[in-house]
């Protein structure tokens, strides 16, 4: 038989700029937020993480949607 792939939770991981070093380079940071519902679509994962971050003052440098699968050879 094949392997099966079922959707497990997700992990959105936000990368934003907090400042610059003397120098100018930028200073990055990133925060993630766990256990996204396997079924929620990758647009409404956008809007979440750029509605939460439309309350801060950082520039969002990224976003990264982590999607976590159980494989099982059926």
């Amino acid at each position: 038989m094949g392997v099966v792939a079922y959707p497990l939770s997700s992990t959105v991981v936000i990368r934003y700029q907090v400042g610059e070093t003397p120098s100018g380079t930028p200073i990055i940071r990133q925060k993630s937020l766990n256990n996204v519902k396997a079924n929620a679509t990758d647009q409404d994962i956008y809007d979440v993480a750029a509605a939460l971050f439309g309350l801060s003052e950082r520039l969002v440098i990224q976003t990264i949607l982590r999607k976590n699968f159980d494989l099982i050879d059926e």
